[in-house]
């Protein structure tokens, strides 16, 4: 799992662990201590874990960082890209080539490479499941970059789903709306937005990681053996498409 240290990765990675499974999480170096305390919550669930320091925006890191965890785990059976890089800019003139590729390299190229290099190590029955975001069916002006690479991950995993059907393997998305992560306040939205961020929901507020967690392991579980290439939206009511 990528960006398994903070926000939705993080709730996904110990709901996993609560229901058996071993988790490898993948985070950048500067996060180790977040990524402490999830691996620690995950082996005090018995399970394994492997952590996994790197940049996803590196293709021979990403790469690495699946060998890793065929090694570490034993295996491969569901594979959960979610990490994200989410910065506004006001102004298409403010959206500078290093932002555009930082972002396109964190949410699009690292997930190719990871389930390029992942999906030949997954036997049938396995899932892969991909994040994306009520932006990619509606955007915010001043998420030109981050809302154009959730509009690819929709279109992209779709693609792969009918693809990997074809060895056993299926394929879905999950699209959260509103979720207080630590996206929001790092960068991720201007001040006025992050004070008011969610109150449009139907429940007045935003979601929560932990309200994601359960479609995540639905998603990866056999209880969902006849769901692929679907875009589930955890949107508060917002809907998606």
């Amino acid at each position: 799992m990528t960006g398994g240290d903070s926000g939705i990765g993080r709730a996904a990675a110990i709901a996993f662990a609560r229901e058996g499974a071993d988790v490898a999480i993948a985070y950048l170096p500067e996060e180790e201590a977040d990524a402490k305390e999830v691996i620690s919550l995950i082996e005090a669930e018995g399970r394994k874990a492997v952590a996994l320091p790197g940049d996803i925006k590196d293709e021979t890191w990403c790469r690495q960082l699946v060998e890793k965890t065929l090694s570490g785990l034993g295996g491969l059976d569901i594979l959960v890209i979610n990490a994200g890089r989410q910065q506004y800019r006001e102004r298409i003139e403010d959206v500078s080539t290093d932002d555009f590729d930082r972002t396109m390299k964190t949410n699009l190229y690292a997930l190719h490479w990871i389930a390029q290099a992942a999906v030949g190590h997954m036997a049938p029955g396995s899932s892969v499941i991909t994040t994306a975001s009520i932006q990619a069916y509606q955007p915010s002006p001043i998420l030109l970059d981050y809302a154009t690479t959730k509009a690819g991950i929709v279109a992209y995993t779709k693609a792969l789903a009918k693809q990997l059907i074809e060895r056993g393997i299926r394929a879905n998305v999950v699209a959260p709306g509103p979720i207080w992560t630590v996206l929001q306040p790092s960068g991720g939205q201007p001040d006025e937005k992050v004070r008011n961020f969610g109150k449009d929901s139907d429940f007045g507020r935003p979601g929560q990681p932990v309200e994601l967690a359960p479609v995540f392991v639905l998603l990866a579980s056999q209880d969902a053996s006849f769901i692929n290439g679907e875009v589930y939206g955890v949107t508060g009511g917002k809907g998606v498409a």
